[in-house]
């Protein structure tokens, strides 16, 4: 039972009656299904072992999701098998997989790619797979990583693209384009290191996908939050959720770095790279 919203959210266990902080509440699982009690972490009850097999558990990481199961699950946890949300189910998981990768960049999720910069053009086409920039060097006798700044920085120091050279600096121009400065002088061969978006689960040819298989606490959760939303559900629950969804995906944090960690070669404190 839960009594109140808003960052000190509070509610009381529905096994003991003791108050606790609404992210100290989690759904009792029974014989695999959430049975409606929200009790509190050190008193919740594991289901029948004869039962864990292929089921949820509530503290440990759960098992691999393929496309099916986690659409089961998720109706499971909801208890609904209403005709417009589970067709909006495949929006729904690609929602949650969006925040996911969003919340949290991996060493997984990213791969290098050599593509030209040409003479006088600032810009560099980003892959289709995209999502953001870990580093960009250019082959000048040997590859030397740009600096990564905004493209307000770019604009002022390099206020005419008629000022050609070895680019030094680079910035995200738009979710498709990389602009370098100064421009071009000469063709450069140029190695970008980026972080991608892995496939969805959703249309995975195997049924499978890497958060299902790595992440299943984040992206359980974040389907959760993302179809109580949908469902406009409970507001505490919906916290709970949440809740549930940032500890997973801080756990995730802690395996690899998000968007806003720099390694030395974006910070500038390396600029040679490997001939």
């Amino acid at each position: 039972m839960t009594a109140s919203k808003g960052k000190r959210a509070f509610g009381f266990c529905d096994r003991t009656g003791f108050r606790y902080k609404l992210t100290d509440l989690v759904p009792q699982i029974e014989n695999q299904r959430w049975n409606g009690l929200l009790v509190g972490k050190d008193v919740v009850d594991v289901d029948q072992p004869q039962l864990q097999l292929g089921k949820l558990a509530i503290s440990d990481d759960l098992m691999a999701f393929t496309y099916t199961t986690l659409k089961e699950t998720i109706q499971d946890y909801l208890e609904t098998t209403e005709a417009t949300f589970v067709d909006n189910l495949p929006n729904i998981i690609t929602q949650a997989e969006e925040r996911i990768i969003k919340d949290v960049q991996l060493p997984d999720f990213r791969k290098n790619v050599t593509g030209s910069l040409t003479a006088d053009n600032q810009y560099l086409s980003a892959p289709t797979d995209y999502l953001g920039v870990y580093s960009l060097a250019v082959d000048n006798s040997g590859y030397e990583y740009l600096l990564n700044k905004d493209v307000n920085f770019i604009r002022e120091a390099y206020p005419s693209s008629s000022v050609t050279g070895v680019p030094k600096y680079y910035a995200v121009f738009n979710e498709s384009t990389i602009i370098v400065a100064p421009t071009p002088n000469a063709s450069f061969t140029a190695e970008l290191h980026y972080f991608y978006r892995p496939e969805s689960i959703t249309v995975s040819s195997t049924g499978t996908s890497w958060l299902g298989d790595n992440a299943e606490n984040a992206l359980l959760y974040g389907c959760l939050v993302e179809a109580y939303t949908f469902l406009k559900g409970d507001a505490d629950l919906l916290q709970l959720y949440k809740a549930q969804y940032d500890e997973a995906v801080n756990r995730l944090k802690t395996l690899g770095e998000g968007y806003g960690t720099t390694d030395s070669y974006r910070s500038g404190a390396v600029r040679q790279g490997r001939s």
